[in-house]
Order: C-alpha cells, then sequence, then structure tokens
C-alpha cells in the first residue's frame, strides 16, 4: 500500500476516533445537567387545581407492569410528578436505561399528560415515542428504559 493511502486512513480513523469521543461527551453532559423545570418552547404548564378536583382524580395510578420484579407497584397521579433515578423524583426508577429526571407527568383540563424532559434514551407512550407532551388515557403503556407502566383508575 503506498504511504500517502496510510496517511489518509490514519487521518480518517483518527477523525472518527474524536467524533466518537464526541458523542460521549454530549451523552454524559446531558445526562448530568437537570432539565430546566421553567417553562421551554412546546412545554405545556400545569395549572394549579382546585382541592375537590384532586380528590376526583386520586383513584388514578400508574401500575408497573414490566419488569416482572417490579409488577404490581402503583403510583398515585397527583396533579404533576417526575420519574428518574433521580431521589427527587416522585417515582424513582432503578433502572440503568433510564435517566435522572426522565420524564413528567401532569394533569390539564382533567387530562393527564406526559412529557419526555431530554432524556437520553427516550419516553414511550402505546410504542410511540414521546416528542411533546401528549395526552394519556385509561389503559396507555408508558416505557421508560425497561420499566412498563400502565395507566389505571
Amino acid at each position: 500500500m503506498p504511504e500517502s493511502l496510510l496517511a489518509i486512513l490514519k487521518l480518517c480513523a483518527l477523525a472518527l476516533l474524536y467524533l466518537f469521543f464526541l458523542r460521549v461527551l454530549q451523552a454524559v453532559w446531558a445526562e448530568v445537567r437537570a432539565p430546566s423545570m421553567a417553562a421551554a418552547p412546546g412545554v405545556v404548564e400545569a395549572p394549579v387545581r382546585a382541592p375537590a378536583r384532586r380528590e376526583a382524580r386520586s383513584s388514578t395510578k400508574l401500575a408497573v407492569v414490566e419488569p416482572p420484579e417490579l409488577k404490581g407497584r402503583t403510583y398515585g397521579l397527583a396533579e404533576e410528578l417526575t420519574v428518574g433515578r433521580a431521589a427527587g423524583c416522585q417515582v424513582t426508577l432503578e433502572d440503568s436505561y433510564a435517566s435522572q429526571l426522565h420524564a413528567r407527568i401532569f394533569a390539564r383540563d382533567g387530562t393527564f399528560y406526559v412529557e419526555d424532559l431530554g432524556s437520553t434514551n427516550g419516553t414511550f407512550l402505546n410504542s410511540e415515542k414521546v416528542t411533546a407532551p401528549v395526552a394519556m388515557k385509561r389503559g396507555d403503556r408508558l416505557r421508560i428504559g425497561s420499566t412498563v407502566m400502565e395507566l389505571t383508575g
């Protein structure tokens, strides 16, 4: 092989290595920094509700369907809750595919919505990737990492 071809291949390999490291740094940075809870473009804010309405929806829950060792665990839905690995989340998942602050579920006009908070692996509602706040209804399945939860009540 000619020397010039080897030099070009070395440069291409080095460029690919740098691109790989750049992508790794991007993923780590996205995981480490906490997304702002302030309203960003396209984010729907959850309004404050009267206590009577809160009581009426208290029977709505998220029930874990998968993995089998967590099946049956339920979480009551309030006006707003966060899902992720961080200890401050109302639904804390010990799932390596879930981000620290992965998603939020909030109520608006009597309907619950799910919103991805910039997670690395994405949030899925009924196998569809959540890219903006999406309305949820009874029986919908929410997948975060390898954890699947169903909206009941």
